[in-house]
């Protein structure tokens, strides 16, 4: 961050670079805060330190707000990693504050890492970036061709089933979901099961149907994390639709093709199809056993934007079965930016009109 003189006013300037993934907007801020960046903490540390610093917070919603941004914005501040073992630390930011997971950043951030040259990759080949978050260490693997970033395979960490059949009383009368673990915890259902279908005319719909959905959930703790208390809480919901039925391949295993929506934080909309959700689907899948080692799951947003997930590994966590869900997907540049605050700005640091 620098100062600068325009007009006659001295202003601070906030340089970001922004791409989105499967047209979900991910906003990099290379310069985190001071409070960020202090050595000897974790990044799961710093986002509690983000949480509770008034200027930090001033920050993020300076970025999200308008007329900066707009209530569906997402970025992250880049941080020290844990140790030396991982190249990259974030902490992931949205209108209503700070996540612990996000699966469509992390690909776009180990796509800008690499198209900007600051870990160095082949012009042809893979080129592993490896990430901390604040709900633990991910992986994703870059993969360039002729110099140019292709796609990304973005490794999560263990995901698991938290609990099934959980009722929960809504307008469309009283339902019951399912709570899986991607990182971030999320009620999952049917769109048929609220009248609706995964579709941009129901969005709005949706919206209130997820918030709803959640707040009900998380007033009642239906999602206590098992050891990790900063875990805890309905982080969004995801409304599933099947595209087609599983298709049986020449070697035994199975493509299913689906379409999701996530409704996340207070009632943001992801576009893309949701890393963290995508790896809570996995996970209940495999639970499920409609997913299978071996077999993949085509994973379409609202904006028909698409994931290729499965199952990396069938493990253990928290005392509960579990998988390592990967997936891959495509991040793109969008704008390298430098937004100025004029102290005289009455807007300062912005508004939302949802």
């Amino acid at each position: 961050m620098t100062a600068d003189p325009v007009g006659t006013a001295v202003t601070t300037a906030i340089e970001t670079i922004d791409w989105h993934t499967g047209g979900e907007p991910f906003r990099i801020v290379p310069d985190a805060p001071s409070q960020l960046t202090a050595p000897g903490l974790t990044v799961a540390e710093r986002r509690v330190v983000a949480m509770e610093s008034s200027d930090v917070q001033w920050l993020r919603t300076l970025l999200c707000a308008e007329p900066r941004g707009h209530a569906d914005m997402y970025g992250g501040f880049l941080v020290p990693p844990d140790d030396e073992d991982a190249d990259l630390g974030v902490l992931f930011w949205h209108k209503d504050g700070f996540s612990t997971a996000c699966g469509h950043g992390t690909i776009a951030l180990a796509a800008w890492a690499v198209a900007s040259g600051r870990i160095p990759a082949p012009a042809d080949g893979v080129t592993e970036v490896v990430v901390d978050v604040p709900s633990g260490r991910v992986r994703a693997e870059v993969r360039t061709a002729h110099g140019l970033v292709e796609d990304v395979t973005f490794t999560n960490v263990a995901s698991h089933v938290h609990a099934r059949d959980v009722p929960v009383s809504t307008p469309h009368g009283d339902l019951t979901v399912d709570i899986a673990f991607g990182g971030a915890m999320y009620a999952i259902l049917p769109a048929a099961a609220v009248g609706l279908r995964v579709r941009p005319g129901d969005v709005t719909e949706l919206i209130a149907a997820g918030r709803r959905i959640r707040d009900t959930l998380n007033a009642v703790n239906a999602a206590e994390h098992p050891t990790d208390p900063r875990l805890s809480g309905i982080y969004g919901t995801i409304f599933t639709e099947e595209i087609s039925p599983p298709e049986l391949r020449p070697d035994g295993t199975r493509r299913l093709r689906q379409r999701n929506i996530t409704v996340f934080a207070d009632g943001e909309v992801d576009r893309s199809p949701c890393g963290s959700g995508t790896s809570a689907r996995v996970a209940l899948l495999a639970a499920t056993g409609e997913l299978r080692p071996g077999d993949d799951l085509r994973h379409e947003s609202v904006v028909g934007s698409e994931f290729r997930a499965w199952i990396d590994e069938v493990t253990e966590a928290h005392g509960h079965s579990a998988v390592v869900p990967a997936m891959t997907g495509t991040a793109y540049p969008v704008a390298t930016c430098r937004f100025v605050v004029d102290p005289r700005d009455a807007l300062l640091p912005g508004f939302l009109l949802r």
